[in-house]
């Protein structure tokens, strides 16, 4: 019998959406084909500690309110710089076998990094990947740092034809700029590299900017005061085809209820307050253009394997990109996944294709 192919899925991390990172690891540990797949489930600590993990999807899941966490007792694992190697070396931890230590952390042939924010989907997973040799689902290096940063990312946006909210940079510790007040209000005050909706606060009295500076700047030295572009909610996954061509998925329209002013953190996964269209009510000629643009998006980045392109549709017809998420969430009841399935791939055959892409693009310069 062949040997199966060694699939280490990494999640949790340094970063405030912790938490998130490990609900989409449940979920994919629980699609991945036994049978074809030997997997290896790494938790990175909130400290940044590599450890393995339980491949139980129940013990990565939200319960009652609880958000889930690695558990830093875990055996101590490392994955060094290494092309020659390719393997996971035990740091520490008695209760390792050496059987275990030969076979299931011996060479990783892929990599499924469901970290979510910096220190993750931000270019640095990925380089160490690179470094390693080691395929991996997902952007590389560039495409991972500039969708990350979303000052970056608008530029490149921007650049690359699409139209995107007028925003300003505050740097923590540097005056406002003047030019704040040509955005009009309200606005929305958000960390430039962060996601889930953490440390976003949305404007709608000057005098209330300071107080949602300081909030983003908890999370980021780096915060963009961004335009609110009044309009509907609507999604795209783009996803490679088989042959590495990026397609788009059926769009999705968001609309919050429950008194959110906006698509919050609480929204998204502590409550019951969002509703989904898929496909969205709008006229055929405007889903296609979204799913157009999508791609465009996903190119304009350099993007690889997947991404979730979020727009907003103004009454007048416009189309203007948010902005784009390389390792968008990745739940069964998550967007990127549920807009897929509308499409005909279902969850399972979404991850199935999400490993193999990683596998045919392989490391190194492409």
């Amino acid at each position: 019998m062949a040997r199966r192919i060694r699939v280490a899925v990494v999640f949790g991390g340094r970063s405030s959406e912790h938490a998130i990172s490990c609900v989409s690891a449940g979920s994919v540990l629980g699609a991945l084909d036994p049978d074809r797949y030997d997997v290896v489930p790494i938790g990175i600590t909130t400290e940044g500690r590599w450890v393995l993990s339980s491949s139980d999807p129940g013990r990565l899941a939200i319960a009652g309110g609880r958000l889930p966490s690695v558990d830093p007792t875990g055996t101590g694992l490392v994955l060094p710089g290494d092309p020659t190697a390719k393997e996971l070396v035990v740091l520490d931890g008695p209760e390792v076998s050496a059987d275990l230590a030969n076979s299931e952390l011996s060479s990783v042939d892929v990599v499924f990094p469901l970290l979510h924010g910096p220190y993750g989907e931000d270019g640095t997973l990925q380089g160490l990947l690179e470094l390693a040799g080691v395929p991996y689902v997902g952007s590389g290096v560039l495409a991972s740092a500039v969708a990350m940063d979303k000052h970056r990312m608008k530029q490149l946006l921007a650049a690359g034809g699409l139209e995107v909210p007028s925003y300003v940079v505050v740097r923590r510790g540097e005056p406002v700029p003047v030019t704040v007040s040509d955005l009009g209000l309200p606005t929305f005050v958000k960390p430039a590299r962060a996601g889930s909706s953490i440390g976003i606060t949305r404007v709608a009295d000057m005098r209330d900017l300071d107080a949602a500076l300081a909030e983003a700047h908890r999370h980021d030295p780096k915060a963009l005061v961004e335009q609110a572009v009044v309009g509907r909610e609507i999604e795209c996954g783009v996803l490679a085809g088989v042959d590495g061509q990026p397609e788009a998925s059926v769009p999705a329209e968001v609309r919050v209820t429950g008194g959110h002013d906006f698509y919050d953190f609480e929204a998204k996964y502590l409550e019951d307050s969002t509703e989904f269209d898929i496909p969205p009510q709008v006229d055929d000629a405007t889903v296609e253009r979204i799913r157009e643009m999508a791609v465009q998006a996903f190119d304009a980045l350099g993007c690889e394997g997947l991404a979730r392109v979020d727009f907003f549709l103004t009454s007048g017809g416009h189309v203007v990109v948010n902005e784009v998420n390389t390792m968008p969430g990745f739940t069964p009841s998550s967007m990127f996944p549920r807009m897929w399935a509308a499409a005909g791939v279902d969850y399972p055959t979404l991850v199935d294709r999400l490993v193999q892409d990683a596998l045919r693009r392989g490391t190194g310069l492409r």
